[in-house]
């Protein structure tokens, strides 16, 4: 099947082959007829599958058609904004508006994006000028509703991404306050990667006789990932990641840690390696993100260290690696985590490190995605591993002991990766 099949308009069409989209998804397959039709749409479906095209195609489709059977003197005079978009985070938000663009032009319609944690100037003369199709976080787009800079009397479509995210971030309070001031006579598309019942609760109460998609099981992984996992002890971690970083065939490296300090203790040991790299967590700006980003994209950057707030977001074509630093303790950050490779049908690895401490965490995942990952065989990493009394010539860890003049013995075992040579 492909795009013309599902009813696509010929100038979004044109923009598909610009783009080098060939052939839609199962996802796509499913949405686009149905949206087309003004149907609401809840549907199910895992990250990297497709999804935003399934419900950009039928946003831009529905008000092309909608704006040709008005009067043009109309929509002239007054463009107000007929597509909502709300997504959790401003990347996702930066996201969605990036793939946007591309088919605005070709139908002639204008959209932007709004977010909390910059100056709100520029965003207010963006909408106060024209915008047919808005893309906003919950926050910023509840406080320029207050100053009255925004009105939604007028949005025919309302799109929820990421849904789940939005609860789990407790945003329910402002997308309540949202939902009063759009019109009860809409289309509404509901996405979700996953379905608990506060989501689903949710989901009634904003979709009318809607559609139910749900595209493979409910947090199952694509088959196109090599999900391979280490078992080893915490102090050799740096030296695992430094072995993986160097290797050739990883052209693109996105690595997953918990925590802000993290990502800047790793970050200087990947640099001290001599492989560039930088990192992204919550305390950077949108711009140093978004050039930290862009770096890896073009291949200025080979690592890119990031908490888990990248796990939802980000979108790398030829990402070649995941490496999981850490097992994260919910199962679901590991899945979302792993679908930043293998997107469009692509195949990579994924690599996780598993300390003795995170093997529940791991029976955990594996027990989601009801299969076993593979442990990798690969014992070459062990070689770059080389304790100091072999770096200084002597011949076993007792004989350089002895001789160091260190009278806490087995505090520098413990410093020697916890083992007895």
């Amino acid at each position: 099947m492909n795009f013309e099949e599902l009813n696509v308009i010929p100038p979004l069409l044109k923009a598909l082959v610009k783009q080098d989209f060939n052939n839609p998804t199962e996802i796509q397959e499913k949405v686009i007829p149905l949206a087309i039709k003004w149907k609401d749409i809840l549907w199910c479906a895992q990250t990297g599958s497709g999804k935003t095209l399934a419900f950009a195609l039928p946003i831009l489709n529905n008000l092309y058609n909608k704006r040709l059977e008005k009067w043009l003197v109309e929509w002239k005079i007054k463009r107000k904004i007929q597509a909502l978009i709300i997504a959790p985070t401003r990347e996702l938000a930066i996201q969605i508006w990036e793939d946007f663009k591309p088919f605005c032009t070709n139908v002639n319609l204008k959209s932007t994006v709004i977010f909390g944690w910059v100056n709100d100037f520029h965003q207010k003369k963006a909408i106060e000028k024209w915008v047919d199709i808005l893309i906003a976080t919950p926050g910023r787009l509840e406080d320029l509703i207050s100053q009255w800079v925004i009105k939604l009397s007028y949005v025919e479509i309302l799109c929820l991404d990421e849904a789940d995210r939005m609860l789990n971030m407790w945003f329910l309070p402002d997308i309540k306050k949202i939902m009063k001031r759009v019109p009860k006579e809409r289309q509404t598309f509901f996405f979700s990667a996953t379905m608990p019942k506060d989501t689903r609760t949710l989901a009634s109460t904003l979709l009318h006789c809607a559609e139910e998609i749900t595209v493979h099981k409910v947090a199952s992984t694509t088959t196109n990932i090599n999900q391979q996992v280490f078992h080893i002890k915490a102090s050799h971690r740096r030296h695992l990641l430094q072995y993986l970083v160097k290797k050739s065939e990883f052209s693109s490296i996105l690595v997953f840690v918990r925590t802000k300090d993290d990502t800047e203790f790793i970050l200087d040991y990947v640099k001290s390696s001599w492989v560039k790299a930088d990192n992204i967590h919550r305390n950077r700006s949108q711009n140093a993100r978004q050039r930290s980003l862009k770096a890896l994209k073009d291949g200025e950057i080979k690592v890119l260290v990031a908490t888990d707030i990248a796990s939802r977001w980000l979108d790398i074509n030829d990402l070649s690696c995941i490496i999981n630093y850490n097992i994260p303790s919910e199962p679901d950050d590991y899945i979302h985590r792993i679908w930043r490779t293998a997107r469009a049908g692509k195949k990579w690895i994924a690599i996780s490190f598993c300390i003795d401490k995170e093997k529940e965490y791991l029976e955990k995942v594996e027990k989601l995605m009801w299969k076993k990952i593979e442990i990798n065989p690969d014992e070459k990493y062990r070689d770059e591993i080389i304790p100091k009394w072999k770096i200084l010539g002597y011949t076993n860890f007792d004989e350089w002991f002895k001789k160091s003049k260190k009278s806490r013995k087995s505090d520098w075992r413990k410093w020697f990766y916890g083992t007895k040579k």
